[in-house]
């Protein structure tokens, strides 16, 4: 079997090239020529340069390849406009499903990645209640609208275009980078959250999105999305909590600021973005994320249809996580 794994290069995309390669695919890794190949060093990988700005290039660059299977793992999480945001979340993903329908790929199935940010602050009077997927998006961040755009576009196509939409809550692991972040204030001693409401946060491992990947490929009703977490509820502070035992309990000072310093830190960083033309983490898109209450959801559906049962809690990943850390000399 052939797959065909986008935004191969990125921490999500590196783990599923791995997986595939484990269960004996011919993987071939979509990735731009500017991209690090730094998690993709067996020499079993195929490499196929993609440019989702252009669906005749697209086209050009899959053709005569048939691929049975195609996982669409490329995006971006931070941009220095929402229309940088639906020019690679949402039209990217348009080029490339244009450019397979156009060679009439003998595809079985395309796997999209999306997220549940696509829902935005809804549920947030208590006692919070799970989102659904009968629950209608209300996106909150120009990432999480650009993501619903492209789910949106898949819908459209219709019956001759087989594809199922996962949409994971937050996504932690090795070799992830905003997580890592809170590891390393707390190595250096200070752990800084915000908001005095109760928070009820949901997260998933990155080795249990792979998993779901897989399933994905043969398991359930082409149109279906399903959400990702490990099934569990945490509070605000528990992945705190978890990265100080990791880090073998150093001293610390715990910060809670309220809501409107948030917003002055994240005004700030918007601006100096704007100004020096680079993406930084503080930014309106994390301001409304970090404000949300309530990110419950139900993965009932993707364990009834696709056997999806997830192998990690918070408190395994994030032990293997800060290993994998200080392994690698992040820490």
């Amino acid at each position: 079997m052939k797959i065909l794994i986008t935004g191969a290069s990125g921490f999500i995309g590196s783990f599923i090239v791995e997986e595939a390669l484990r269960r004996g695919f011919e993987t071939w890794a979509g990735v731009r020529k500017s991209s690090s190949r730094r998690y993709l060093s067996d020499p079993r990988i195929h490499f196929i340069d993609l440019d989702f700005s252009s669906e005749d290039r697209l086209a050009q660059a899959l053709d005569g390849h048939d691929f049975d299977y195609v996982v669409h793992a490329a995006g971006v999480t931070k941009c220095l406009s929402a229309a940088d945001f639906m020019r690679v979340n949402y039209q990217g993903t348009v080029n490339l499903v244009n450019a397979i329908l156009r060679l009439k790929m003998p595809m079985r199935r395309f796997v999209y990645l999306s997220s549940l940010s696509v829902f935005g602050a809804i549920r947030e009077e208590q006692p919070y209640q799970e989102i659904t997927e009968h629950d209608t998006p209300r996106p909150n961040t120009a990432y999480g609208r650009s993501k619903l755009k492209a789910e949106q576009f898949l819908d459209s196509i219709g019956n001759e275009f087989n594809y199922i939409v996962l949409r994971p809550t937050g996504v932690y692991g090795p070799r992830e980078k905003d997580y890592f972040l809170m590891a390393k204030s707390i190595k250096q001693h200070v752990d800084f959250s915000v908001g005095f409401q109760r928070q009820d946060i949901t997260f998933v491992y990155v080795m249990d999105v792979v998993q779901a990947v897989f399933l994905a490929l043969d398991h359930g009703m082409s149109g279906r999305k399903y959400f990702l977490s490990d099934g569990n509820v945490y509070q605000s502070s528990t992945f705190s909590d978890y990265l100080h035992q990791a880090l073998g309990r150093p001293w610390w000072i715990r910060v809670k600021a309220p809501i409107w310093v948030l917003r002055l830190v994240t005004l700030a960083g918007e601006h100096v973005g704007r100004m020096t033309h680079r993406m930084t983490a503080l930014n309106n898109d994390k301001f409304n994320i970090l404000k949300q209450r309530n990110w419950r959801c139900d993965i009932e559906p993707a364990c009834d249809e696709l056997g999806y049962h997830p192998h990690y809690d918070l408190r395994k990943g994030v032990a293997e996580a800060v290993a994998w850390y200080e392994e690698n000399h992040w820490l």
